[in-house]
């Protein structure tokens, strides 16, 4: 998948997030790749899918656990 494709996937499950559960919005900024432990964090294709794949699990096991 190409970076500008998952830039997009990331986006719109972000703003879906936002729009239907805005009380997970406090999570987005908390999560382990929102926060890089160096100064300048080399983000590649393979960095940003895990953060869109641990998008999709936070909207799922939410969903899961509020139906």
């Amino acid at each position: 998948m190409e970076t500008t494709t998952i830039n997009q996937k990331i986006l719109a499950i972000t703003m879906l997030i936002q729009e239907k559960h805005p009380e997970l919005s406090e999570f987005l900024l908390e999560m382990p790749v929102t926060i890089p432990n160096q100064d300048h964090p080399n983000i590649d294709e393979n960095m940003l899918q895990d953060y869109y794949r641990s998008l999709c699990k936070l909207l799922k096991d939410y969903d899961i656990e509020h139906p």
